[in-house]
This record gives structure tokens, sequence and C-alpha cells, in this order.
């Protein structure tokens, strides 16, 4: 049996990219008799994991549970520690994957890191698992060092971090094509060994329906309807293109919402955004808030005139492939990212003046013919290339090999 350990997330559930990855990846993978799951989880701080939500999880006592064929450990950390809490999880994390790989006698074990944040501090743990006949994999992520929100010392730090996990690392598996190009491009000298496999989603139609109580409530109380405005999911930072999808759409002349769905609490950028377009001015923009009901989201996702998405930075983005999935209209931003995946089923913009504009005026006149042809084309993209049995059987040929 291949045993495989895999830190980085906060634990298993729907709540982020990483964490959906694994509850995916488990549930798919159930019943299979050669690979056994051994998944970090934070036990504290934000994001940290609740096994109580998981109706198949078989709690052990506070700082164990099973969830099928995953043995599961929570990882105490202390807040004090504020941002560099990310960074002290993952290396307590991999200190007890050694722990127990010793104790238990595991021969040939996996260790898979999700994403660069112990780049500096890795060589001594792989050392340690390589005495142990152990391999480090690791999934790169996106580039988060290029990210907006971090000051310049720590996008410096991120980039040398992912440096060091590159250089240890026995294996990258990237969840992007363009991500494994950028890899081998810039990491040559380390002769990285890589593998691509996507994230994964769902083509399964919401159980809600036109009048469904929730459904019905949360439009009425939003001021929208169905098939009455574009849609906008996702985290609200400069490098989602923000900037260029709401002053764009204020200059269109759509006879339809803006429809955003996305936390904007104490954000510093979202009043940056509003001082420079006044986009309150604007009542065809509506910031709606999050929505947590998975199946609402998705019957809003497949009610949706069309899909703006607007992620530059990253590997294969979640939200996208959720889009691609639900919604027949997917405007995205035409960067390497995003083309990888929606290929000839979606319409592409840039961030030039007037071009999403222009976009934007054109597919309001789309026929339904089109507009459905289009959709087809998304679905069967997630169904061929996407689909989390594919997924999780291209991560058994690795895992297995």
């Amino acid at each position: 049996m291949q045993h495989v350990f895999i830190i980085g997330a906060k634990g298993i559930g729907n709540y982020g990219g990483y964490e959906t990855f694994l509850k995916k990846l488990i549930e798919t993978d159930r019943n299979n008799p050669k690979i056994k799951y051994h998944v970090a989880c934070k036990y504290n701080g934000q994001g940290a994991m609740d096994e109580t939500k998981l109706p198949s999880a078989k709690i052990i006592d506070d700082h164990h549970f099973t969830y099928y064929n995953a043995d599961c450990f929570k990882i105490n950390i202390s807040e004090k520690l504020g941002p560099a809490q990310a960074i002290y999880y993952d290396m307590a994390a991999f200190k007890e994957c050694i722990r127990q790989i010793k104790e238990q006698n595991i021969e040939h074990p996996i260790v898979y890191v999700l994403a660069c944040r112990i780049g500096p501090f890795v060589g001594k743990y792989v050392k340690q698992l390589h005495q142990l006949g152990g391999k480090i994999f690791v999934n790169p992520d996106g580039h988060e060092w290029m990210r907006a929100k971090w000051s310049k010392p720590v996008r410096k730090y991120w980039k040398i971090s992912e440096t060091g996990m590159v250089k240890y690392a026995d294996l990258l598996v990237c969840d992007s094509v363009n991500i494994e190009k950028y890899i081998q491009k810039t990491y040559a000298k380390y002769q990285p060994k890589t593998t691509f496999i996507a994230y994964g989603a769902d083509i399964i139609t919401s159980q809600l329906t036109a009048d469904s109580e929730k459904v019905r409530q949360w439009y009425l109380k939003k001021r929208i309807k169905e098939n009455g405005y574009f849609l906008i999911v996702g985290r609200f930072v400069p490098e989602n293109n923000y900037a260029t999808m709401i002053s764009e759409f204020m200059k269109s002349s759509v006879n339809k919402n803006l429809v955003i769905i996305t936390n904007v609490e104490h954000n510093k950028f979202y009043d940056e955004l509003k001082n420079k377009t006044h986009f309150e001015n604007d009542s065809r923009i509506k910031f709606v808030g999050t929505v947590y009901d998975s199946e609402l989201l998705k019957y809003i996702r497949e009610n949706a005139f069309g899909y703006l998405h607007g992620h530059s930075v990253g590997g294969t983005n979640p939200s996208l492939l959720e889009a691609l999935s639900s919604t027949k209209l997917n405007l995205l931003y035409d960067v390497g990212f995003n083309k990888e995946v929606g290929e000839n089923a979606a319409l592409y913009w840039n961030k030039d003046t007037g071009v999403l504009g222009k976009l934007l005026n054109s597919v309001e006149k789309l026929s339904k013919e089109k507009i459905n042809k289009l959709g087809v084309k998304a679905k069967q993209r997630i169904r061929n290339n996407y689909s989390w049995a594919y997924i999780a059987e291209q991560y058994n040929k690795v895992f297995l090999k």
C-alpha cells in the first residue's frame, strides 16, 4: 500500500481550493485499496478544520478523525504568529508526518506539499524524509509572489520560498500547463521533474428550482432577476482585474446588472476602487456579499446571463471551472491560464480601453442558439478534462508509479 501524507490545506471541506480538492480526491478514491491518505488539518486559528460538518467523518479524539480512507490529524498553532501562521503550520505538519512515518515504520511514503510556503526551511525535512525512503511532491500553486496584496518584502519571501520548494521537490505537480512551463523555464538549473494534473469540477445541476424558498428570498432581497445579470465570483483583489471589469461595465450600455459575489468588508482595495470609479452611482452594479450555500451559488451561476472572469495570477482556477460547468456564456480575461481551460468554449477580453465594454454590448445581442452552443462546449471541456473522477485517476498514476 502507498501511504500519501498531504499538508498545506486547512483541512477537508468546501471553503477553499485545496480544501475542496482534498475532499473530492478522498471521496472519489475512497474504495482504493492501494492508497492510504494522511491529511494534516488546522486545529485552531482562521479556517480551522471542523470535522463535525463532514457527515462521513469518524471522530477519534480532539486531534484525530478519519474520513473514508484518510487518516486526519490536527495541528495546533499559535494565533500570536499572525501572517507567519501558515509557514509554521506547514513546518509543524511536515514534522508530524515524519514522526508518524517513523512510528508506523511506513516504507516509501510520499509527502505531498500544497503550495510553496516553507522553501527556506524545507531542506532538513526533505533530508529526513529521504533517509526514511520517502519522496516529497509539491504543488506550486500559482504565482503567489505576484499577488498585489503582499508587501514587497513578503513577495520577495514567496519568491525565495518557491525557489527552495522547486529545488528540493522530487516531483512538482502543476495544476496548469502554463505553470509547468514557467517552472521548467525559470528553474531549468535544477532540472525539475514536473507533471500536469489539473484541478477538478462537477457537472451536476443545482437541486434548487425557481420556486425554492431560499432562491426567491435571495433574488428578492438583492433585487435581481434570473438571466438578468452578469456574474463575478472571487476574491476582491487587484490581480483579479475588478478595476477593468467594473469600469468597462459602467461604460457599456447593457440592460443587465453586474452581480459581484465577494467579501469586501474592511477591504482597502474596495475603497480605492470606489473613489476611482464611483461605481456606487451605477445602479446596475451590485455587491451582494458572499454565498456559502453551494446549492444556491450553483443556481445563481446557472441563471446568470453571463460570467466574467478576471483572474490573472495562478493556475487552474476553481471558480473558472465552476463557471464553465454551470454558466453558458463565459467572458474570460485573455491570459494563458484561462485560455488553456476555456479554449473555444468561452470569449476573451483584455485590459485595453473599450475592449470589454464592446464585448459586453455585443454578447447581449447574441442569439439563444449561439449562447447554448457555447454552454454545451463549456460543459464538454469540464467533462472531458476536469471531472473529479479523471483528476483522481491522474493522481493515482502519479502516486502509484
